[in-house]
């Protein structure tokens, strides 16, 4: 795994969040979009080489909303850039790691991403990202 790619953090009001973390990280969001597929809206700090992005769900069966019903807002997933996911996966599956979505899936910010389960990271959420080539 290449870098820490950006931090996940789960949010009950986007906008509101976004106010908070303009006031914290003392800059706007750099980006914003939906992805339909996983019912969340998403906004995307940079912090110095660091991303923070801020999820909210925008439908109840949503993956992120039922992380808030369940434990609140809060830090969602640790994501990881690499450069060939599919390899990645391969040799992750080999050590023992469930991947919840063995084939990649687009995700935000131009990125493919896959999940590996929790259970088999210590209660954390690990997204692995890899560009989309333009």
């Amino acid at each position: 795994m290449d870098k820490i790619e950006h931090i996940g953090i789960a949010v009950a009001n986007l906008a509101e969040s976004n106010a908070l973390f303009e006031k914290l990280l003392g800059s706007p969001a750099y980006k914003e979009e939906t992805v339909e597929s996983e019912g969340v809206r998403t906004s995307f700090f940079k912090t110095g080489p660091n991303k923070i992005e801020l999820l909210e769900g925008t439908r109840p069966d949503s993956p992120i909303s039922k992380f808030i019903a369940k434990k609140g807002p809060g830090i969602h997933h640790i994501a990881f850039a690499v450069t060939d996911i599919e390899a990645h996966i391969a040799r992750l599956q080999k050590e023992g790691f469930r991947v919840l979505n063995e084939t990649p899936k687009k995700g935000a910010d131009g990125k493919k991403v896959a999940f590996l389960h929790p259970k088999d990271s210590n209660g954390v959420l690990v997204e692995l990202c890899e560009d989309i080539a333009p």
